[in-house]
């Protein structure tokens, strides 16, 4: 299971929005929101709730970060970065 963990909690997170903002293809930043959705809680747990997620269609399993350590002991974490293009709607 220590396989799991990545040395810098937050590093996979800012890589990932450094590549995603480099990509041309993609709407300029300025024109997109972007959303990051965490669960937080036990290795299970958070297991748990990715394929609920998952079954529900929400988000593919592969879509959220590698399971991570969180600030208190016995917790992981994992992260969803959503991107949605902004409307021109204002509410």
């Amino acid at each position: 299971m220590s396989q799991e963990f990545v040395p810098d909690e937050n590093e996979s997170v800012n890589e990932s929005l450094e590549e995603d903002c480099q990509n041309s293809d993609s709407e300029p930043i300025s024109e997109q929101d972007i959303v990051l959705v965490t669960v937080v809680g036990s290795p299970q747990g958070v297991r748990e709730t990715i394929l609920t997620l998952y079954r529900l269609g929400f988000a593919e399993v592969g879509d959220w970060s590698p399971v991570q350590r969180a600030a208190n002991a016995g917790q992981v974490m994992s992260v969803l970065i959503r991107r949605k293009v902004r409307s021109n709607k204002q509410s």
